[in-house]
């Protein structure tokens, strides 16, 4: 296979998937590992069928995973095949209100974590600070205090050596110590492992919208303690989000609407991006394909030379030179969805309780990474309307492929055995194998690896330095804009030392105007352009979509409050922003610091 992973890739390779011996040393090369995965992924083939081509199968997951077209989640490539086996993503834990329900659930985080997964945790059960403690007659401490128990566990195990933990923490906005969690991140010091986001109901936002006041409500008595006033605690969280970019925000009745099983439960958390919504001891693996190799070429710009004599325009496309290849998406579709569904019975469980739930509901989340590749091939500006119906068409292009291949896996496997009670438990339907098929992921390291941007983000800067596991740096020159700059012909190499230096390309005279368009970069997208692109793709995705809202340093808060309305308005399930430079340590920092 041609493989054409970058310089960066093959160091987070190295450092985080490969094979290594007793003494560290890497012992698999990249194309080994894919070999490994998609030998053990297509072994599942033969549950169902012991008849099964496996080996045209396997042959199927290697050519797209090893043409960087299709990659699943990390913890699938760093262990199938090996000893642990742990293949999902991504978890959410129960945390009831006991001393034992609460250790238990320090407990199967630890292992969660060193076997490669996330967590997500709703405290929204436990007794607020100061509340009776019946069996000694004390007081609560309260969620916030044992959400730092989580968080020291974490601090002290690292995932197999190859992944720092993950968590989520999660607080009903009507639980009496909201106040107390959405200012708790303040303090750069506190919960460093973990993500918090406010569950927010649509009672709440109904009542902050009206000026009214809300109840707090005891989840030990169920009674009201207190009222609060919507539009104060609302004004709270974006303060606070402006200030160190959390909490998030999830529109908790929402999530519950889209949910496949509620015969099963509420859905209280998410994993730690807040992409994939979980019920209780309920895993979900992950996999995306990666937009910027969905596309071809139409041929050369005409120009009047003939359609043999390619000659890039100076100032603008005469008439487009890729065009999106749906044939070979729905390919890509078709065999990620079955590789998701394999991996599900391929997996190595950390716990009889997560295993019940991953074979009982077969939940995936098939996603995408490069778009913002795709859209610069076919230059389109990513803060445009025609970017918005390219990214519509996409994700309902890939919905309606992925539940169809789902019905053809039922009709060949069964439906999910939690079928029955389901929102598919309807006369006259046909089956479906998985209780949800697509998700959008941010992809932050699986897009180093395939050398795309990651999930539905645009660019983020052209010239910038990624921080990843342990401190180590990686230099990012966007390889895009070095190959547009030959095809249109404004390539120099002073241009490229100048983009590399962090300059800005909105100063350059020797640049197209349709190409500073096209590589608008993340802070120069305005922020109603990012909750747009998110709500788009929103509209026909399972499951939610991981996008962050960038603000450059100057950015308000009533900034940061505009993006949360329109978020709700628009039917995001939530919302996660970032002002640049409100944390110490910032996974991405670009060298033009005029935006970031």
């Amino acid at each position: 296979m041609p493989f054409a992973l970058t310089e960066n890739a093959l160091v987070v390779l190295r450092r985080r998937y490969l094979k290594k011996d007793e003494k560290g040393n890497v012992i698999e090369t990249a194309e080994e590992m894919f070999r490994r995965v998609s030998q053990n992924i297509a072994a599942a083939e033969t549950i169902y069928n012991p008849g099964a081509d496996a080996k045209k199968i396997e042959n199927d997951f290697f050519e797209i995973m090893a043409n960087l077209e299709f990659l699943p989640n990390s913890p699938t490539l760093m262990n199938a095949g090996r000893r642990l086996q742990q293949l999902a993503a991504c978890f959410v834990l129960p945390v009831d209100d006991s001393l034992d329900s609460i250790f238990d659930a320090v407990k199967e985080t630890a292992i969660i974590h060193q076997s490669g997964g996330g967590t997500g945790f709703s405290f929204s059960r436990l007794r607020p600070k100061d509340d009776m403690v019946g069996s000694t007659s004390g007081a609560a401490s309260g969620p916030v205090s044992f959400m730092k128990v989580f968080n020291m566990a974490t601090e002290v195990i690292k995932q197999g050596g190859t992944r720092r933990g993950a968590n989520m923490g999660v607080l009903r906005i009507d639980h009496p110590d909201i106040l107390q969690f959405i200012t708790v991140k303040n303090n750069p010091e506190e919960l460093t492992n973990f993500n918090i986001s406010v569950a927010v109901t649509d009672g709440f936002m109904k009542a902050m919208e009206a000026g009214k006041e809300y109840p707090l409500i005891n989840p030990r008595t169920n009674e009201i303690v207190k009222y609060a006033g919507a539009r104060a605690v609302f004004d709270l969280i974006v303060e606070s989000a402006w200030r160190s970019g959390e909490p998030g925000v999830l529109f908790i009745d929402r999530i519950n609407q889209s949910n496949p099983t509620p015969q099963l439960g509420e859905m209280e958390a998410t994993n730690p991006c807040g992409e994939q919504p979980l019920l209780p001891y309920e895993p979900c693996n992950l996999g995306s394909i990666n937009l910027a190799k969905m596309i071809k070429k139409t041929g050369a710009w005409d120009l009047g030379l003939g359609a043999n004599k390619y000659q890039p325009p100076v100032s603008s496309p005469q008439s487009p030179l890729y065009e999106i290849d749906y044939k070979k998406l729905e390919r890509m579709v078709k065999l990620g969805v079955r590789f998701l569904d394999n991996v599900i019975d391929m997996n190595k469980y950390p716990l009889p309780e997560i295993e019940r739930m991953a074979k009982g509901n077969r939940k995936i989340g098939l996603g995408v990474m490069g778009f913002a590749d795709m859209l610069v091939r076919l230059r389109v500006p990513y803060n445009s309307e025609k970017a918005l119906r390219i990214g519509e068409g996409i994700v309902q292009f890939i919905k309606a492929v992925a539940w169809e291949t789902s019905r053809e896996l039922a009709e060949e496997r069964g439906a999910f055995p939690n079928i029955k009670g389901s929102i598919f438990d309807k006369p006259d339907t046909r089956p479906v194998r998985n209780s949800t098929t697509t998700t959008v992921a941010p992809t932050g390291t699986l897009s180093i690896i395939a050398g795309c941007s990651s999930g539905i983000e645009p660019i983020y800067s052209l010239s910038y330095t990624r921080q990843v596991l342990d401190g180590l740096q990686l230099p990012e020159l966007n390889p895009l804009f070095y190959e547009i700059a030959k095809e249109e012909g404004f390539y120099r190499d002073e241009l490229m030392d100048y983009i590399a230096k962090g300059g800005d390309l909105n100063q350059r005279n020797d640049v197209p105007e349709h190409i500073k368009k096209i590589f608008a970069t993340a802070f120069q997208i305005p922020p109603e352009g990012h909750v747009r692109m998110q709500a788009v793709f929103q509209k026909h995705t399972d499951n939610a979509v991981s996008k962050t809202i960038n603000f450059p340093p100057e950015a308000t808060s009533a900034d940061v409050k505009t993006a949360y309305l329109l978020a709700y308005r628009l039917g995001c399930k939530g919302i996660t922003v970032y002002r640049s430079g409100t944390r110490a340590e910032q996974v991405l920092t670009c060298k033009n610091t005029l935006y970031c």
